[in-house]
């Protein structure tokens, strides 16, 4: 990346940092993790930024709110060491866990949309009517076992016990509400919210309980695509600003 920061118009770290409401540590911690450009040094060893650190800083900033933190600071990286290949690549897969995460959403609401008063949701193959032991019911999710156990506690899933061996036995309500856990938990629900809509669902006899939960998501799937064309814009103007150099 083509830059000089100390004929490019210096700026001080505390500069970068009023401008976002940020302490002078968190901008040294930002050039340290590779999010910022390296800094020019002063004849006495002080740090100086220019308009191209402050580019960076902005971009970055507008970055994790559509992206996260995580995902933000390897974009950043990616383009601080000329290899704009591998950021939009990154930037590209984002985008698509945000596309699977809206396709997660329709099919919560199909498979909703499929009840009838007082049936609890249901996955597309329901177990028979004798039950499901735990191996196969966490084989036809995708999840461990202990996954299962896990819901079993937060009282996700309430299965009964063989009489003869002990085992784990899950009913066809249990499958039923195991996969719309699952698909709650792909949504980005933890299992303390998920706990009381599968509860009110059993004891209201219909989809209301999860009417604001779904509404809820839908707005979160928005704000996020909104703010990945925010992210996307400061990018490119970061990224316009390094290539017309200092």
């Amino acid at each position: 990346m083509r830059q000089n920061p100390q004929t490019a118009g210096r700026l001080r770290p505390v500069d970068l940092a009023r401008r976002h409401g940020l302490s002078t540590q968190a901008v040294r911690n930002y050039e340290a993790a590779g999010i910022l450009p390296a800094a020019g040094r002063t004849l006495h060893g002080y740090r100086t930024y220019a308009p191209l650190h402050a580019h960076a800083l902005a971009a970055f900033l507008a970055l994790v709110p559509g992206h996260g933190h995580g995902t933000a600071a390897s974009i950043m990286r990616a383009v601080n060491r000329d290899d704009q290949e591998e950021a939009f690549r990154i930037v590209d897969e984002s985008h698509a866990q945000l596309l699977e995460d809206r396709r997660t959403l329709r099919a919560v609401e199909r498979a909703l949309g499929d009840l009838g008063p007082g049936v609890a949701p249901a996955p597309d193959d329901a177990a028979s009517p004798g039950g499901m032991f735990v191996g196969p019911l966490a084989g036809k999710l995708g999840i461990r076992p202990a996954t299962l156990r896990k819901w079993e506690r937060a009282g996700l899933v309430t299965p009964r016990r063989d009489p003869r061996t002990g085992y784990r036995v899950y009913t066809e309500a249990d499958v039923r509400d195991a996969g719309l856990a699952h698909q709650l938990r792909r949504g980005g629900y933890r299992l303390e919210q998920i706990a009381p809509l599968i509860a009110q669902v059993r004891a209201a006899g219909g989809l209301e309980p999860l009417a604001a939960a779904l509404r809820d998501w839908h707005a979160r799937l928005a704000a996020r695509g909104r703010a990945m064309l925010a992210g996307a814009a400061e990018l490119d103007a970061y990224l316009r600003h390094a290539d017309d150099g200092p």
